[in-house]
């Protein structure tokens, strides 16, 4: 193959792989959240007098995952933007 091929077709792989990084992170954080959230409403009804120490940790938590969703995001653009496996292909 070319290099003009070959550098399209990691740039298509690459696109791929950003789709699937911010896709399946943003659904992880969401489902992550969501159940988190849920329990901490069923704690809270359970015991309303813990709610404060719930509360903190949901908080907590909750900048946790979404931290993680970042990271991803951060990953992607690094791949779209600066991507290294383009630095491989012979000249």
């Amino acid at each position: 193959m070319e290099a003009a091929q070959l550098a399209t077709m990691i740039q298509a792989y690459t696109g791929v792989g950003i789709g699937l990084m911010i896709g399946l992170g943003a659904l992880g954080a969401c489902v992550g959240v969501g159940i988190m959230c849920s329990r901490f409403l069923e704690g809270a009804a359970r015991q309303p007098e813990l709610m404060p120490q719930l509360q903190a940790k949901v908080f907590l938590l909750l900048g946790l995952i979404d931290a993680s969703y970042i990271i991803a995001v951060g990953l992607a653009m690094f791949f779209a933007f600066a991507n290294p496996l383009l630095s491989v292909l012979p000249k």
